[in-house]
Parts: structure tokens; C-alpha cells; sequence
């Protein structure tokens, strides 16, 4: 049985307060104890509200990196880009922010975008301070999909912090080729968090926190492996 604590929220609003906070908690420590805090953060639309939130704070940022858990293989203008998105959610904190794909195409080379991210990664300290996580309701995780490129995520070499992966079915709404941290790279971070909302995401959560290391699902297999303590933070809406 994975073992998590969970926050319940009426609204993202007041969950977003409370991510903030713990965060700023995560990269305090960090740097009282390290002299620098590394952040892997998840895409989507739930970390808009909390980096609204952390950019408040009187955080050191200029001793702070941030990268991904995921990428979409896309131009660096692309409206699927995530790392579009943090620059337009963090790039006024004054944080290094780390991409895991830069100057692609959506033709490129699945495999070689996913050695170019690892490449990137390797002057970060890794592992991370904090691992922040999302789930798709497949139970997907960063870009860790069901499917054919799953195994090749989770249990590919553990020297490996990022590789490339094709998601099949490939969701309709984002079509796109991935670069994923791997099951290791995400497993070992210091803290882990995960934010949802609504009930469908909830659910998939509880089944793959029940189902623990035998788990189908890529966020049961993500949330079994690491060590650290995980908290999941679930608003209603």
C-alpha cells in the first residue's frame, strides 16, 4: 500500500495557497541545506494559479532551477509547449528554468529528443528537491503513458533521467510526440507532490494508491518507487 497524505480543497483558489506554501517550504530547506533548490514541475493548467501564489513570496529565486517532468516534442512557440508555459508562469521570479526540449520539430527524432533532454539534465543537481506531479484520468503521469513506450519509461536504464516516448492511443486534443522523466528520475526526488481536481482524477488516484507496485496505472508505478513523502493536494472543482 502506498502511503500518501491528502489535502482536500473546495477550490483550486485555496489550494493553490497551500501548494504555495508548502513549496516555499521545499525550497527554503533546499537551499538552508544545499545552497540551491532544483524543482521538477508538472505542465497543465493547475500551476498557473500556484506560481501566481510562490511569485509573492520572497523566495532567494536567483538560487533556485526549474525544469519539467514533461515535454511535448513541438517549436518553442508552441501553443502544446510546456516550457512556453513556465516561462510565462516563472520567468519573471528570476529562477533558472531548464527545458527538456528546445528547437524541436514536431518530425523530430523521438529517441534523439529524448537523449538531447537527458544531455541537458546532467549539469542540474540532481536528484530533485521536489517532484510535482499531475495525473491524466488514464492514470498517466508526466508523459508516462499506457501503452507501447511505458516499460520503456519505467524500467529503462536507471542511468537514464529523461527519454523520449510516442503515447498510443495519442491523445486527440494534444497530439504530440513526448520527452518524459523516467519512473527513476521522478522516483528519486527529495519531496512529491501531486494536485489534481474533480472526482474522475480522484478516483484513478485511490485505485492506483491501492493497487501500489502492481499497479497498470503510470502514476501507481511513479508513486510506489520513490522513498519520499508524498502529498496530494485534490480541490472538488
Amino acid at each position: 500500500m502506498i502511503e500518501a497524505e491528502w489535502w482536500e480543497f473546495e477550490d483550486r483558489k485555496s489550494l493553490a495557497q497551500q501548494v504555495a506554501d508548502d513549496i516555499e517550504f521545499v525550497i527554503e530547506r533546499a537551499i538552508t541545506g544545499r545552497g540551491h533548490a532544483l524543482l521538477a514541475v508538472t505542465g497543465g493548467s493547475m500551476p498557473a494559479a500556484i506560481f501566481a501564489e510562490l511569485g509573492k513570496r520572497k523566495i532567494a529565486w536567483d538560487k533556485v532551477a526549474i525544469t519539467l517532468t514533461d515535454d511535448r516534442i513541438v517549436p518553442d512557440d508552441d501553443a502544446l509547449s510546456n516550457f512556453a508555459a513556465l516561462k510565462a508562469m516563472a520567468g519573471k521570479t528570476g529562477a533558472t528554468l531548464v527545458p527538456l526540449v528546445q528547437g524541436a520539430t514536431r518530425d523530430d527524432d523521438v529517441a534523439a529528443a529524448g537523449r538531447a533532454a537527458d544531455a541537458r539534465l546532467a549539469d542540474l543537481h540532481f536528484p530533485p528537491d521536489l517532484v510535482w506531479l499531475g495525473v491524466g484520468e488514464d492514470g498517466h503521469t508526466a508523459s508516462i503513458f499506457p501503452g507501447p513506450d511505458f516499460q520503456h519509461a519505467v524500467a529503462g536504464p536507471a542511468a537514464r533521467r529523461a527519454v523520449g516516448v510516442r503515447p498510443d492511443p495519442m491523445p486527440a486534443d494534444r497530439p504530440a510526440n513526448r520527452v518524459t522523466l523516467t519512473l527513476p528520475a521522478l522516483a528519486a526526488g527529495h519531496a512529491m507532490i501531486v494536485t489534481i481536481a474533480g472526482d474522475a482524477k480522484k478516483a484513478v488516484l485511490e485505485r492506483a494508491i491501492e493497487e501500489g507496485p502492481s499497479s497498470t496505472l503510470p502514476i501507481g508505478r511513479v508513486l510506489a518507487a520513490t522513498e519520499a513523502a508524498i502529498d496530494i493536494y485534490w480541490s472538488a472543482e
